[in-house]
């Protein structure tokens, strides 16, 4: 039975996102209400869809944005909607089928406990991981550990987590980048620097191939550079906060 919420809500970017989010969205139906779909300037008829869902289902709504402005961009629209309707926290995943559903309550449930953590999903990966983007995201992962000086992000790249909503919104306000690809690593580094914690919980990944309906827009020459540069940035700002990072240090989650 889907649990109601007012203070938390699921958030669901999506462009593009091929069959597979019908799916999602109702799978994340039947453990939470409300949840919130962000359609992101698709044009592959999802959207038309999707309001069809919410139009028979009150616990279900779309927002459906004129073009394609990038999954943080998505994010962030949501969110100050969220927000201006009384909410708490968001917990976001992706709409393509990757993200474990059925532990949405229990990431909820710790969200309830904890409110000003940052719930991070930290994936358990099986034999459909591309082996090449496991082995990136170990250097993503490695790389937001020396810029947080260690806080304590498992995965610094999984979308399946939950944000206090005011301080992702001031981060995100405060700063003209992670609107793309580099929006889940970027907003767990400036989190931390802002004093919200992480709680790692495992939650399993599945990718699905093509033929099984999967749908990847990850393009690795466009967006490795986009995490280059957005690593270059950090890198520079754990510089400049080195000193009062090192001072909180003790107080961090391991």
């Amino acid at each position: 039975m889907s649990t109601e919420s007012s203070t938390h809500l699921v958030l669901i970017p999506s462009y593009n996102p091929g069959p597979k989010v019908y799916e999602t969205v109702a799978a994340a139906r039947a453990q939470w209400s409300p949840v919130w779909v962000i359609v992101d300037g698709s044009t592959d008829g999802s959207a038309e869809r999707l309001a069809a869902m919410a139009a028979a289902d009150p616990g279900l709504r779309v927002e459906v944005l004129p073009h394609n402005t990038g999954k943080g961009s998505a994010v962030l629209q949501g969110a100050r909607l969220a927000r201006a309707a009384g909410f708490t926290h968001a917990l976001t995943m992706d709409s393509d089928g990757q993200h474990p559903a059925d532990l949405i309550k229990s990431f909820m449930a710790a969200s309830v406990a904890d409110p000003r953590a940052m719930i991070l999903g930290d994936p358990q990966f099986d034999a459909s991981a591309p082996r090449i983007r496991v082995r990136g995201r170990r250097l993503s992962n490695w790389l937001v550990g020396l810029e947080t000086l260690g806080a304590g992000i498992a995965d610094s790249l999984f979308g399946f987590r939950i944000y206090p909503l005011s301080p992702l919104i001031q981060v995100m306000e405060h700063h003209l980048w992670m609107r793309r690809f580099d929006f889940d690593a970027e907003v767990a580094v400036r989190l931390c620097w802002r004093g919200v914690q992480p709680l790692n919980l495992r939650a399993p990944v599945r990718y699905f191939r093509p033929e099984e309906g999967g749908v990847s827009h990850f393009n690795y020459w466009r967006d490795n550079v986009l995490l280059t540069w957005m690593h270059m940035r950090l890198f520079c700002g754990f510089l400049l906060r080195l000193p009062i990072l090192a001072c909180r240090r003790p107080a961090t989650r391991v």
